[in-house]
């Protein structure tokens, strides 16, 4: 009987954490968000849109911050599937989404409203805590949970 080998390709994601427990940034506010967020998007902040998404553990510290896409002048895209793959990956009980607008306004799309909700949906089913969205500028942000979106 003749057999056939079938060769597989091996999958993997990697997350590295380096930082020790006790050293991690606590996150309080959405104040305190965007201030750790924002040097993530030192090059593109006003040049295209990128999307960010901190994770977190049960007592609010960051466990890291993933890059989930880079997009044009007016929009980016939020793969659901990419970032609840990330949040299992790391553990994470807590995730904050975040993007920037180049142009300088704050106010969140449509397209930002709903794809807020798909994954505010999406992370109920894997018992995850969407906590914020943060819409980022040069000089302030918008805050999804403290404008009562979330």
């Amino acid at each position: 009987m003749k057999t056939t080998e079938f060769t597989m390709p091996e999958i993997t994601i990697s997350y590295k954490d380096n930082v020790k427990a006790s050293e991690r940034i606590k996150i309080l506010s959405s104040e305190t968000s965007y201030s750790y967020l924002k040097p993530f998007y030192a090059e593109c902040m006003e040049h295209h849109e990128e999307s960010y998404v901190m994770f977190l553990n049960r007592a609010n510290k960051a466990l890291g911050v993933s890059l989930i896409s880079k997009g044009g002048m007016a929009e980016t895209v939020m793969d659901v599937k990419i970032i609840l793959q990330t949040a299992l990956k790391v553990h994470a009980s807590g995730i904050i989404l975040s993007h920037n607008h180049p142009s300088g306004n704050l106010r969140p799309s449509e397209p930002d409203k709903q794809i807020t909700s798909k994954i505010k949906e999406a992370c109920k089913v894997l018992d995850l805590h969407l906590l914020d969205h943060i819409i980022l500028t040069e000089e302030s942000y918008y805050s999804f949970t403290d404008e009562g979106l979330i």
